[in-house]
């Protein structure tokens, strides 16, 4: 009888060693896992942080009618322009008369 006790709780603590080892190894791997997602993610950069709300929203839209309307401007100016200097000055005066453009079409917002 005592040798057959002997024997079970040799194949008990061989099991409870087995399933240490392989919960160890589980252990071990997800922690791999988890420091390569974090090394992952700290070189991608942050969500941007959007306002919620309905005035947010509507200065979203509103910005981006304005360089919707300033990339289209853009778009049609530079094919007809042969120089990169002219097409420089169209780029800038359109991005100085963005301000004025919205102040006159939104007002002070």
């Amino acid at each position: 009888m005592a040798k057959e006790r002997a024997r079970k709780r040799a194949e008990r603590e061989a099991a409870a060693l087995e399933q240490r080892e392989r919960r160890t190894k589980q252990r071990r791997r997800a922690d791999r896992v988890r420091r390569r997602r974090q090394r992952l993610r700290a070189m991608l950069p942050d969500k941007p942080h959007t306002t919620p709300g309905l005035l947010a929203r509507r200065r979203r839209r509103r910005l981006a009618a304005l360089v919707g309307i300033i990339v289209v401007v853009c778009a049609i100016t530079w094919p007809l322009l042969p120089d990169w200097g002219a097409r420089i000055i169209v780029l800038v005066g359109l991005l100085m008369a963005a301000p004025v453009a919205w102040v006159l079409s939104f007002g002070r917002v």
